[in-house]
């Protein structure tokens, strides 16, 4: 009994705890292996090749950190600035919002018989929180991207490559 409600509230705790991993892809796995060599090429895969989000978005960390390098304008940095501490105030908001959905959801779970409507639309609650969380991420990546020219895009995708 203790296993299964241990098991019940890592899922809802996992549920409840959105990250911010859009900005930072994983590295993926071959999606095939050929005469046990796995296919593909595994600069691509860290690079994010296969990641439509690492390989077009720029993370505000990023900009942070070679501003100087691209020549960054007080104009943007003040541009960026607004839009990160927007974002991180809506990110908050969110994560309070899901952390009491996550703690409703985990009350639903602790009786000795389910609700399946109302664990159902707690649920839908969660997943609107974090569609919200997510939406909020693409549109900060998006809003830095814009303020960035061509060029100070190309500078950040290249120092973002690993030397080797």
């Amino acid at each position: 009994m203790r296993r299964i409600l241990r098991l019940t509230l890592t899922s809802a705790a996992l549920l409840a705890a959105p990250t911010l991993r859009a900005q930072q892809p994983s590295p993926q796995k071959p999606l095939y292996i050929v005469d046990g060599v796995p296919q593909g090429d595994p600069r691509q895969q860290q690079q994010g090749q296969g990641d439509p989000f690492a390989r077009f978005f720029i993370p505000p960390e990023l900009v942070m950190q070679h501003q100087a390098e691209i020549g960054l304008t007080d104009a943007q940095r003040s541009t960026l600035m607004t839009q990160i501490q927007q974002a991180q105030s809506k990110f908050v908001e969110v994560q309070f919002k899901l952390s009491a959905e996550g703690q409703k959801l985990v009350g639903l779970l602790q009786g000795a018989t389910i609700d399946e409507s109302q664990t159902l639309d707690e649920i839908d609650r969660i997943l609107a929180l974090e569609r919200e969380m997510k939406r909020a991420q693409i549109g900060l990546l998006v809003r830095i991207k814009n303020a960035l020219t061509p060029t100070q895009q190309a500078k950040l995708m290249q120092l973002r490559q690993p030397r080797e």
